[in-house]
């Protein structure tokens, strides 16, 4: 990985020390307008980040744009297996080639060319020149194409997203991702369309709100209705860069193959049949229709009309599952292989460094992807959007759409997260607020998230305490 970084600050953890062991880090990483200025030319010009997925550009010539920072980069079909990507700047005087509409985040749309509104020059999907304007002008000056071509940027796609990259001389995406997308890759989510997309601007740090989306430590203190249907104590573990949470059992005699996963039973000491239904209606309508799917809820609810009294909670896992399978075929639906044992390896939920969380299920996904907005470290925009597969024909085309942040646009659960994000963000910034205490078991996302944060910008690392 070729990148400026700095060695972090020798208080810090190493990368060979643990992270089960009670951390803490700073508030610059949220609050300081250096630290943000040096993610702007140590972080996100050296890493892979997610900017779409392939199916916004499905022809020749449809592009988009990903913005972050200073800087802005479009990404274009030029053949029905080849993407490209350029930074969003004209060779000429240095004007953005696209612009990005009022109250969007991106840009999106089709071209046969690219040309600058400002003096016409005109390139091809290949960045190629194609038309500048008295170009003899410049007395032979302009004869190199390399002098007059659109800057390339990387770009690659795994799991149906579109990843880009500015650092010429980065390593495959697939050796960043790893071992994320080997774990993940049983789920097929390249075969998964969007169900619904929104975006909202949020008065906190781009990291701010992402944490909240990186473990389940916060359910039994933000979602106490929840706590009805579901037992949420939780595990966290570090995957090089990236980092996995998923459900666990203070009593390590009970736990089940599948258990860490969103296909599980619901509360215990309580009949799975009757459990397992409650907790899946009560995340499919309390999550914005995601976090699971209609055919599993329907499945669930099943159950007990299917299952005789006291069958054990793995075989009621089972059935269930089972059922929902055979009800998604009939629909032309088709589930990829994934055993028992590679659900519970995949968890919960993945944090991929350094920006995205996707919580994963059989035949779906909730995602998160955060940015900064502008210089402001207080600000950022964040996204969210449902992934599922479908039949053939009947996938979904939404658009992004901007939502305030309310229970009516983005259901209960996700309202009460939001909630929570300007209040850290304030809180921070507290004369009486002595660090982060962030639990050894449960948050091991958030600290090794800081951790490789620190290996890029050079500072905030973790500490023992």
């Amino acid at each position: 990985m070729n990148h400026p970084a700095p060695v972090a600050t020798a208080d810090a953890i190493s990368r060979e020390e643990e992270l089960d062991q009670p951390l803490t880090y700073g508030v610059e990483a949220f609050l300081s307008r250096d630290y943000a200025e040096r993610e702007k030319t140590h972080l996100w010009p050296f890493v892979w980040q997610q900017a779409g997925r392939v199916e916004d550009i499905p022809h020749i010539g449809d592009f988009i744009t990903h913005d972050v920072g200073d800087d802005s980069i479009i990404i274009v079909r030029t053949a029905s297996d080849e993407l490209k990507a350029y930074h969003n700047v004209c060779p000429h005087r240095g004007r953005r080639l696209i612009d990005v509409p009022p109250r969007a985040h991106h840009a999106r749309g089709h071209r046969r060319a690219i040309t600058c509104g400002f003096h016409g020059w005109t390139f091809g999907l290949d960045g190629e020149a194609r038309h500048i304007l008295d170009k003899q002008d410049w007395k032979g000056c302009l004869d190199d194409p390399a002098r007059t071509r659109l800057s390339d940027v990387r770009v690659d796609s795994w799991g149906g997203w579109i990843f880009i990259n500015m650092d010429a001389d980065c390593a495959p995406l697939r050796d960043f991702l790893e071992p994320a997308a080997g774990i993940l890759d049983p789920f097929e989510l390249e075969k998964m369309r969007y169900k619904w997309r929104q975006w909202v601007v949020f008065d906190c740090n781009w990291k701010t709100a992402l944490e909240a989306f990186m473990e389940a430590y916060h359910v039994t203190g933000t979602h106490t209705q929840m706590l009805r249907n579901g037992d949420y104590y939780s595990y966290s573990a570090a995957y090089g860069l990236h980092g996995v949470s998923g459900f666990d059992q203070r009593d390590a005699t009970v736990r089940t193959k599948e258990g860490s996963s969103v296909t599980r039973t619901g509360k215990s000491g309580v009949d799975p049949r009757l459990s397992t239904y409650d907790l899946q209606n009560e995340i499919y309508t309390t999550v914005n229709n995601a976090g699971t799917t209609e055919t599993l809820v329907n499945a669930a609810r099943r159950l007990v009309d299917e299952l005789p009294e006291g069958t054990a909670p793995e075989d009621v896992i089972a059935h269930w599952l089972a059922s929902a399978k055979a009800d998604d075929a009939a629909r032309g639906i088709l589930w990829p292989g994934i055993t028992p044992e590679q659900t519970g390896k995949a968890g919960l939920a993945w944090h991929v460094f350094p920006n995205v969380a996707v919580l994963q299920g059989v035949t779906f996904a909730l995602c998160y992807r955060t940015r900064p907005h502008g210089d402001d470290p207080n600000r950022c925009i964040f996204e969210a959007y449902a992934i599922e597969r479908f039949p053939d024909g009947e996938e979904p085309k939404p658009d992004w759409v901007y939502a305030e942040p309310t229970e009516e646009h983005w259901g209960l659960v996700l309202a009460q997260d939001f909630s929570n994000m300007a209040a850290v963000q304030k809180g921070m910034k507290s004369r009486g607020f002595r660090g982060t205490l962030p639990n050894p078991h449960q948050e091991q996302k958030v600290t090794n998230f800081h951790r490789n944060l620190a290996q890029y910008i050079g500072m905030g690392g973790p500490r023992p305490i």
